[in-house]
């Protein structure tokens, strides 16, 4: 099956501290694909919004992400880093560390130091 969207790697989970966080649902290499997915572009401003990517390099563009990619919380010290492919409107998600299952899965986000939505998340990473 050649789908746009897989995330067959990944499961979400409730947690105490952060709400719903995504997760290993196998052991992951480094440099292996974690997850693919689209982008959905929609009109309004995401500095309010942190549900939202941001889809642009002049930050004037913002989109929500299909399967479980807006449930990555923020790392200093990551263990994946997202791809995007603006103009196609799609993004790849690749792990930087070995991942063992059931381990959470972390990315830095790409507007957290200038996003007013993610003003407390700077505090605490």
């Amino acid at each position: 099956m050649n789908s746009r969207i897989d995330c067959r790697k990944v499961y979400v989970k409730k947690t105490p501290s952060k709400g719903d966080s995504a997760f290993a649902a196998v052991d992951i290499k480094k440099r292996e694909l974690v997850e693919k997915g689209l982008i959905r572009r929609v009109n309004t401003d995401g500095n309010q919004n942190p549900y939202l990517f941001t889809w642009s390099k002049d930050r004037t563009i913002w989109g929500f992400g299909s399967g479980c990619a807006t449930f990555y919380n923020t790392s200093k010290e990551p263990n994946t880093k997202m791809k995007r492919f603006y103009h196609e409107d799609r993004f790849e998600i690749y792990a930087l560390s070995d991942i063992r299952k059931d381990e959470e899965l972390t990315h830095k986000y790409q507007s957290l130091s200038w996003r007013k939505c993610f003003n407390d998340l700077n505090e605490m990473i």
